[in-house]
């Protein structure tokens, strides 16, 4: 599972930053280094053998961050009065090389406090890349052309997938353990903090699920990740999935994922949009995509997150 997965993120991402999703702002463009106030490092270590420095770009109208050696998680905080006791852990994705910041991690975190969730955006390791955005692109385009040509294969056990992300799982453990060390400070009940991602971060959050260690998710949200078929723990976290049918990698890759849950006999909800590609995260597209927040944060409340715990 581990090679069939990760890789086909990485089309994911090649099909993304070849393809303009938007029709404007598609050309990527080196950003300073952004503020970002509150962010705390996760106590990870850096990246093993990371020589090329974190470094952002613009594009599409928002921001994203590459080579990130240091993970860091940023608190999005609710109103104290509307604070449920819920938090959500955002992923955001683009395929273990580069990270949505914005579209899948920022403004998802502010829509959830707006609703009375705490938000946190882990930023997540990543894959060593070139440094400069042409080398980069052009390290994207041979990596697209050699993935597009190999077989997909088949899913192998849980374990390979968590060997393969274990820097990453590893960011993901130590923001549930922070959380919870700070549930009383943040507001945060610690038995309902979950974890939503996206493309690659959907992929992380899965992973993490699965690895059945300490972070142990009160309930997930895969966005537009891969729906290949898991073994699905006896304690499975309820879980949510949103996919566009014309999504250019999962539209068309069966939703054995859905079927293993199913099996489990743990509760699943899955919405297949009609139209909507890959990446649509929060941008505001013409699709009934758009819609994915609202359904989710309704099947948040449907298990009592967007409500106060008694």
């Amino acid at each position: 599972m581990a090679r069939g997965i990760v890789g086909s993120i990485l089309v994911a991402l090649a099909f993304a930053l070849a393809a303009p999703a938007l029709a404007q702002n598609d050309k990527m463009a080196p950003i300073a280094i952004p503020a970002q106030p509150g962010a705390i490092e996760l106590g990870t270590g850096p990246l093993p053998g990371a020589t090329v420095p974190e470094s952002w770009h613009s594009q599409y109208g928002s921001v994203f961050a590459r080579n990130v050696t240091v993970a860091t998680l940023t608190p999005f905080l609710p109103d104290p009065a509307k604070a449920t006791g819920a938090a959500v852990i955002v992923a955001p994705g683009g395929g273990f090389m580069t990270l949505s910041m914005q579209n899948e991690g920022w403004d998802v975190a502010k829509a959830l406090a707006a609703k009375g969730v705490a938000a946190f955006v882990l930023k997540y390791r990543l894959r060593q890349t070139p440094a400069g955005l042409d080398e980069f692109g052009q390290s994207l385009a041979a990596m697209f052309a050699n993935i597009a040509k190999a077989p997909r294969p088949s899913a192998a056990p849980n374990v390979d997938m968590t060997a393969s992300l274990a820097p990453q799982i590893a960011d993901a453990r130590a923001a549930f353990a922070l959380v919870r060390s700070r549930a009383a400070e943040w507001h945060v009940d610690p038995d309902r903090i979950g974890m939503v991602g996206f493309s690659a971060g959907a992929g992380l959050t899965m992973a993490t699920t699965l690895a059945g260690q300490d972070a142990k998710p009160a309930f997930i949200g895969i966005i537009y990740g891969s729906l290949a078929p898991v073994t699905v723990p006896a304690d499975a976290p309820p879980l949510f999935v949103a996919l566009a049918a014309d999504d250019p990698l999962f539209g068309n890759g069966g939703y054995g994922l859905i079927d293993s849950w199913r099996t489990a006999k743990r509760p699943v909800e899955f919405h297949l949009f009609e139209q909507g590609g890959h990446g649509f995260g929060m941008y505001q597209k013409p699709t009934t995509s758009t819609g994915w927040f609202d359904a989710y944060t309704r099947w948040l409340a449907m298990h009592g997150m967007l409500s106060k715990a008694k």
